[in-house]
């Protein structure tokens, strides 16, 4: 190394940040260590916010108690924003002024929502991605009869479920052909719209939302691309997130370009070219079967980098194991599971369909690379092994 590890700093206290300082603890590192959070809230857990926690069910998704913090040596700052970097002094600049030194520095800032351009900031408009959005949308739900939901990704699909659950009629507007085709396709996509029109939901697939409809400072509906006009107090926009990287202007750090998704890009341990910085998380882009580097925003994915970063910093191998990247989605009673990379060019073979519940197999150039399923636990988990080997099913029947 060229420089002894005495101060590491992580920017960022969501999972993937948190992830990352146990492991280096883990992996023996016995320096200085911490944790910068810009929100007054310790480390929690996001899954929930978007089904449990906004339907009311729970109240607490913190992922580690406070004295866990003091009994690892893990100096946890809440509500510290960091808004610079100076990678040759190796400090960083918080919205006090105030500086920070480090040996090694670790960028797990995570995501912010994406807005719509042009869309007021009105009374009854949400987004979703932190705690105190959520705490916003849980209590308005309470008194709304009417929603629109604008975009059909993972988060907007697990809203839509909620929402649901608490009685209330639901508009899920998509401009593509399905829900969750960019992400599963448009096969598997129509399987999911199906789910959501049994449940009493108005799936709105091929249509944008032009604008919304006010009254003062309060919304009342939206105005689709085709004119249609539809009632709704409460509106969520979930058209995906962007990486948290505007700190980083100057500062020499590379990104990946914004076509490519942006982020903080780096190596498959997650250092960057810069000396002394890596990243990790939803943040960063690392390589990627397609050959580009990406970031992948799946839960799992943030403690598998962490896990590789953690070894790779501390100059130790990493234990073995061929990870299978591996998200979910509750919606409704069922658990939609992805195993795999599914890509929108791939061939897709409808395994079993059950109404509600179905099995899909993604071919890559004949090979099984993805395997979908909703309410299929064990049939999605026992292929694990064979997407790790990356060979073609015995049989697909």
């Amino acid at each position: 190394m060229s420089q002894a590890v005495e101060r590491v700093l992580i920017v960022g206290a969501g999972l993937a940040g948190l992830r990352t300082a146990e492991e280096l603890r883990k992996t023996g590192y016995e320096g200085e260590l911490t944790l910068l959070g810009d929100e007054n809230r310790a480390p929690y857990d996001r899954p929930p916010l978007s089904k449990q926690y906004v339907r009311g069910e729970t109240d607490d998704t913190t992922l580690r108690p406070a004295e866990f913090f003091a009994e690892k040596g893990i100096d946890l700052r809440l509500g510290t924003t960091a808004t610079g970097v100076d990678t040759t002094a190796r400090q960083v600049t918080l919205a006090d002024g105030s500086r920070l030194g480090y040996d090694r520095l670790i960028i797990a800032t995570g995501l912010r929502p994406r807005r719509i351009p042009g869309f007021p900031d009105v009374h009854g408009v949400h987004v979703l991605r932190s705690h105190d959005d959520a705490a916003r949308l849980r209590e308005q739900l309470a008194n709304t009869a009417e929603a629109v939901v604008v975009g059909a990704g993972f988060i907007g699909c697990e809203l839509t479920a909620s929402f649901r659950a608490r009685g209330v009629h639901v508009t899920l507007v998509e401009p593509q052909a399905t829900p969750l085709a960019a992400a599963l396709g448009t096969e598997v996509g129509a399987l999911v719209a199906r789910l959501h029109t049994e449940e009493g939901v108005d799936v709105r697939c091929g249509i944008g939302v032009e604008s919304l409809v006010t009254e003062g400072d309060t919304v009342r509906g939206v105005r689709l691309t085709d004119g249609t006009v539809i009632d709704a107090g409460l509106v969520v926009i979930g058209v995906g997130s962007v990486p948290v990287t505007d700190w980083l202007a100057d500062s020499g750090i590379p990104l990946a370009a914004p076509a490519d998704g942006g982020g903080v890009l780096t190596d498959d341990t997650g250092r960057t070219s810069v000396d002394g910085v890596w990243a990790v998380g939803d943040v960063a882009a690392w390589p990627h079967h397609s050959g580009r580097n990406k970031r992948v925003e799946h839960w799992t994915n943030a403690g598998e980098q962490a896990r590789l970063l953690a070894a790779a910093l501390l100059g130790v191998e990493a234990p073995a194991g061929v990870q299978v990247p591996y998200v979910w989605s509750d919606q409704y009673e069922l658990k939609i599971q992805v195993l795999g990379t599914p890509g929108s060019a791939d061939e897709v073979r409808i395994i079993d369909d059950q109404g509600r519940k179905f099995l899909a197999h993604y071919f890559r150039d004949g090979v099984l690379v993805a395997v979908v399923g909703a309410g299929m636990t064990g049939k999605v988990m026992k292929m694990r092994g064979q997407l790790a080997a990356a060979t073609q099913p015995q049989a697909a029947h």
